[in-house]
């Protein structure tokens, strides 16, 4: 099992590793672009060139069956799942087979409603109710992958 991370804009990077370290479990922070992050044996940082979808695709070739992802990227998300890996959102929302089509859908929409002007901004910012729950989940989700659900 390892945890791969779409690292680039992602807000639990240290959440990872304290639950990461608990289980022994390798990382893979993969960026478009070189981050500053604390050398740790289980830790690589993967720095992918070539454009924005590039580190969503070296992510895809890599993860397997048992493997988790955490990123925002629904779009990735997706792929990742049709891997059979568990994605988590860095909010702690996992992503699932029966919720990614409309997560899908809704994402098409208002990037569309937001081009036409109809809504501006983001989500909610993140917060710490939103750091805690992501623990929480990662760790909900390493404890039923090690019992083989």
């Amino acid at each position: 099992m390892k945890i791969f991370v779409d690292a680039d804009a992602c807000p639990v990077k240290s959440e990872v590793m304290r639950v990461a370290e608990r289980h022994a479990l390798a990382v893979l922070m993969v960026t478009n672009q070189w981050m500053r992050l604390p050398a740790h044996p289980l830790l690589t940082i993967q720095v992918v060139t070539g454009g924005l979808d590039k580190a969503d695709d070296w992510i895809v070739e890599r993860i397997e069956a048992g493997d988790v992802a955490i990123t925002a990227d629904i779009p990735l998300a997706a792929r990742c799942l049709a891997k059979g890996a568990r994605v988590l959102g860095p909010t702690g929302k996992p992503f699932d087979d029966d919720g990614i089509g409309m997560a899908l859908a809704m994402r098409d929409l208002n990037a569309h409603l937001r081009d036409a002007g109809e809504i501006r901004g983001g989500g909610p910012p993140f917060g710490p109710k939103d750091r805690s729950r992501f623990l929480q989940t990662l760790e909900e989700v390493i404890q039923a992958l090690k019992r083989g659900r």
